[in-house]
C-alpha cells in the first residue's frame, strides 16, 4: 500500500512540476519540466536519502565515534523487528532528529548534537523508535521523495520570476499566471506534505511507544523539542523549508513565512495521544507538564561518545 501511495504521490508532483513548466515556459517549458520530473523521480528513488543527508550536514558516526547513541539504536531496531539502520550525527544546536531511506533494508536515522545534549537517554530512546518507526511503516520512501521533488517544484517556480516576463501570450499564461505560480507552486507542494504527514506522524508516535514501553518518554521528548525549536534557529532546515516534514517536530522557527510548511500536528494533541496510550498500557497518566524550559542559544554540552546526555537503560 506505501508504494501505491508513493506512486501516486510521484504522479501527482509530476503532474504538477510540468505544469508549472507550462505556465513558465509554454511548450518548452512543458518538455524542460517532463525531463526535470523524469530525471528527479529516477534520482529520488535510489539517491534521495543521500541529498538529504548531505543538505542537513550530517556524517556517518560508529560505535567508535558514538558508542552510547549506536548501541541505543541496536537495542532499539532489535525490538522494532527491523535491520539495525546507518546512524547519522548533525552538528545542529537545535534537538531533532529524522530517519529516511527507500526501504528498511536502506534506511538511515539522523539525530542532532542538539538532541543527544538537551535530552535525557529515555526521551532519546522515544524519538529514536518513532523514527524506527517511519522506518518500518516504510513511511521514509515516501516522506524523503515528497521532499526531494517538493524542492524541485519550488526551484522551479521561482524561476518564473526570472523568466516569465519574456514569453509571449502564446507559450502559456504570461506573466500574471507564471507570477501566480511562483506563489501557488510551493503552496501547492507544501499541501500534499501536510497530507501525507500528519497521520503518519500519530501512527509513528504510537508504535514508537510501544518499541520502548515508555510513553512518557516520548511525550517529554515532543514537549522539549517543541520548545527548543520556537528558540533555537536550525539553519539548514531553514535554508530547506521543503525537508521540514521529515523531522520529528517541525524544526522551522515561528516566522511567517515558516507557517507555510507546518506539516506536523500540534504537539499538545501529539501529547495527548501519548497519554491516553500510557494509561490503556496500564501506566496512568503523565501527571503535571513540564514548564518550557529556557534554552541557550547554544548547548554546551558534549554529544554522546564524548561526554554527553548518559543514564541507564531507556525501559528501567
Amino acid at each position: 500500500m506505501n508504494y501505491l501511495r508513493t506512486a501516486i504521490l510521484l504522479a501527482g508532483l509530476t503532474a504538477l512540476l510540468m505544469a508549472i513548466g507550462y505556465l513558465i515556459g509554454g511548450q518548452s517549458g512543458l518538455l524542460i519540466a517532463f525531463i526535470v520530473a523524469a530525471a528527479t523521480n529516477l534520482f529520488s528513488y535510489w539517491n534521495s536519502d543521500k541529498m538529504v543527508l548531505h543538505m542537513q550536514q550530517a556524517h556517518e558516526v560508529d560505535e567508535r565515534s558514538a558508542p552510547e547513541l549506536v548501541q541505543l539504536v541496536r537495542e532499539l531496531a532489535q525490538r522494532a523487528g527491523i535491520p539495525m539502520p546507518r546512524i547519522y550525527l548533525m552538528d545542529n544546536p537545535q534537538p531533532n532528529a529524522f530517519a529516511t531511506g527507500r526501504n528498511p533494508a536502506n534506511a538511515a536515522v539522523a539525530v542532532t548534537t542538539g538532541l543527544t545534549q538537551m535530552l535525557s537517554r529515555e526521551e532519546i530512546a522515544g524519538v529514536i523508535a518513532h523514527e524506527l518507526a517511519h522506518i518500518k511503516n516504510h513511511d521514509t520512501l515516501t516522506m524523503t521523495i515528497t521532499a526531494t521533488i517538493a524542492g524541485a517544484i519550488s526551484m522551479l517556480a521561482q524561476f518564473g520570476m526570472f523568466f516569465g516576463g519574456h514569453r509571449n501570450s502564446n507559450s502559456g499564461l504570461g506573466t500574471f499566471g507564471t507570477l501566480a505560480m511562483v506563489i501557488l507552486g510551493p503552496i501547492a507542494a507544501m499541501i500534499v506534505q501536510m497530507a501525507i504527514s500528519r497521520t503518519r506522524e500519530y501512527a509513528a508516535d504510537e508504535i514508537g511507544a510501544r518499541i520502548t514501553g515508555r510513553p512518557a518518554g516520548l511525550a517529554s521528548a515532543l514537549l522539549k523539542i517543541s520548545n527548543a525549536a520556537h528558540q533555537i534557529e536550525n539553519e539548514p532546515a531553514e535554508r530547506n523549508p521543503a525537508m521540514a516534514h521529515l523531522f520529528i517536530v517541525n524544526p522551522l522557527t515561528h516566522h511567517v513565512i515558516d507557517n507555510l510548511f507546518s506539516t506536523h500536528p500540534s504537539t499538545e494533541n501529539r501529547v495527548a495521544a501519548l497519554e491516553r496510550l500510557s494509561v490503556e498500557m496500564g501506566q496512568g497518566g503523565f501527571g503535571q507538564r513540564p514548564a518550557r524550559p529556557d534554552y541557550p542559544t547554544r548547548p554546551t554540552t558534549s554529544p554522546w561518545g564524548s561526554g554527553g546526555a548518559r543514564g541507564g537503560s531507556p525501559w528501567g
